[in-house]
């Protein structure tokens, strides 16, 4: 009962309280027309003031609609349970003057009631529709609004007065010159200042017309950095080999500036959460940092320093090549999803297990087992795929939790519950109250250990984040798991539901909004402002010139044949 009522707090703290009082509105009368139906139902006249009453709900919810929607129909969806509930109540009218009838149409309706009421409340949002506002106005609204409902405000010493005050004037010059790529170039500065991998900036405008500083060219190259500390060329076109720039080449300077001095200056903050992993990503994007040519200096194969002009090329795809790869990137979206639960064996005794998201079948029944802290379906699925592995022939396992988008924590869960005997903690809820955090609901890992005597090696990376990044680092606490990787996990897992849709609906930001809380009671996984990964890799998987070259050339998956050879050795 305490975890109901603490999910329930949960719910109700991250919801807007007007969105509360409109929905409890639409119910309360509901039940108000139900006992004046039972009332009126054999006087005419006072059953014709009865069906006209049965349009306020409607009368409300049109209301709240041209206050907190139009404009940006995206949010037609979060509100469609207190929208068809309003109009469901109309049902009712149709038969109200035959018992049976409405006996009936008035059961379904308190039936189907009840399960908007459940869908409105289970997924709680902060959502503000600013689209009717000028850019400076949606932009100071959408500061005020994080400032109101960040949930990470303290804990990562956000100050939002500053940031508003860095990035106003950028705003104020997009807005004289009607420029909504310089207006949403500015608020995706000012989020990547949060460092979130929660915090997503969606744009939508003419970018034929409107140029974006976020708009990278291609110059026939991408670059990245060797544990050495060496800069090199991968995914090198014909284009630049004719200057004696291919794949492995050393990169010294890029425009007149030490490379990776000019990828701390010259690119934009990419947003991510752990410094180590930006510093990775930001030679990607310094490789399409440029005019229309560039400037780039390297070592020849005389061992010796030369400059030569790239010019931009056109219709290449250098810089998603290069990330796809770095990455472990299927070129289609939908193989990272079909992909997901995926097991089979490598070899006689190594199994492979993908996990790419924590999902479950449906919106609500996800959101159930969310708080209930548990998913009986996933449980009895892991044990099932490992269990045929282990009848193969399994002695060893790895684990491919790169990309994870995330999803269900509760899932993560009951994967780890199968590799330990021990009860442990996994993540909680709360809610932030006079300075403090304040636990609602806690999640315990119940040990099962069937599987707890196979090693296993977890692969992720940098694009693994949310519960998938909670359920790396659950894992990671295994004494027979290790947490390997290039890259650490992406370092973001509050609960998302802030969204603010900005001038004529250019901009939306998403945010989150839910306090999520480790053992300790701190914000759980997210980094503070000293961007240190605080669920970092275990081992960190060497990361040499022949590494490069495996993964860029030769498009093999390095990482892989590194476990599965890790695993063989111990």
């Amino acid at each position: 009962m305490g975890k109901f009522i603490g999910a329930l707090r949960f719910m109700l703290t991250n919801t807007d309280k007007v969105h509360i009082i409109c929905f409890g509105a639409i119910l309360l009368i509901m039940l108000i027309l139900a006992v004046l139906h039972h009332r009126w139902k054999y006087y005419e006249r006072e059953m014709k003031l009865w069906k006209k009453l049965c349009l306020i709900p409607l009368v409300i919810t049109t209301v709240h609609y041209f206050i907190f929607v139009s404009g940006f129909d995206g949010f037609l969806m979060r509100y469609s349970p207190m929208y068809l509930t309003a109009f469901i109540v109309l049902l009712p009218v149709l038969c109200a003057e035959h018992k049976k009838g409405y006996r009936v149409t008035a059961s379904v309706v308190g039936v189907l009631s009840v399960v908007f009421c459940i869908s409105f409340f289970i997924s709680p949002t902060k959502a503000h529709n600013y689209t009717w506002k000028s850019y400076t106005g949606s932009f100071h609204a959408l500061i005020r609004e994080m400032e109101r409902s960040y949930v990470l405000k303290e804990w990562k010493d956000i100050d939002f007065s500053a940031l508003e005050e860095k990035y106003m004037p950028q705003v104020r010059e997009a807005e004289r010159e009607s420029d909504p790529a310089k207006f949403a170039d500015s608020v995706i500065m000012f989020c990547n200042e949060l460092h979130d991998g929660h915090v997503s900036v969606y744009t939508d405008y003419d970018r034929e017309k409107y140029a974006s500083v976020f708009e990278l060219k291609d110059y026939g190259l991408s670059m990245t950095k060797l544990d050495s500390g060496e800069v090199i060329a991968v995914c090198t076109a014909k284009e630049v080999h004719s200057l004696g720039i291919t794949d492995g080449t050393v990169i010294t300077e890029w425009n007149g500036k030490p490379v990776l001095q000019a990828a701390e200056e010259k690119i934009p903050g990419c947003g991510q959460p752990v410094r180590s992993n930006a510093e990775m990503i930001a030679l990607f994007e310094l490789a399409g940092s440029g005019g229309e040519s560039v400037e780039v200096s390297f070592i020849d194969e005389t061992d010796t320093e030369k400059t030569v002009t790239l010019s931009a090329l056109y219709n290449e795809h250098t810089y998603d090549d290069a990330y796809d790869r770095f990455s472990h990137m299927p070129k289609k979206y939908s193989d990272l999803i079909t992909s997901n639960y995926h097991a089979e064996m490598l070899d006689d005794k190594c199994g492979y297990f993908v996990l790419s998201a924590e999902t479950i079948e449906n919106v609500v029944s996800d959101n159930i087992c969310f708080y209930a802290g548990k998913s009986r379906s996933k449980s009895r699925m892991f044990r099932g795929k490992l269990r045929k592995l282990r009848e193969q022939g399994m002695e060893y396992l790895v684990i491919d939790m790169r990309n994870n988008m995330g999803g269900n924590s509760a899932v993560g869960a009951e994967l780890c519950a199968l590799f330990t005997k021990e009860n442990m903690y996994s993540m909680g809820l709360g809610e932030r109250k006079d300075g403090k955090n304040i636990r609602l609901t806690e999640n315990i890992i119940r040990g099962d250990g069937e599987f707890a005597d196979i090693k296993v090696v977890v692969l992720t990376n940098f694009e693994c984040i949310s519960a998938g990044d909670v359920t790396a680092r659950d894992l990671s606490k295994l004494p027979n798991v290790t947490l390997a990787g290039i890259t650490d996990p992406n370092g973001s897992g509050q609960v998302t539901g802030g969204c603010c849709v900005l001038s004529d609906s250019i901009v939306c930001v998403n945010y989150p909004i839910g306090l999520a809380l480790d053992k300790n009671g701190d914000p759980d996984i997210d980094t503070r402002a000293d961007q240190i990964s605080r669920d970092p890799v275990e081992v960190r998987i060497p990361f040499d010139y022949d590494a490069a070259m495996k993964i860029f050339r030769d498009k093999e998956d390095y990482e892989l044949e590194w476990a599965v050879d890790y695993l063989e050795a111990s």
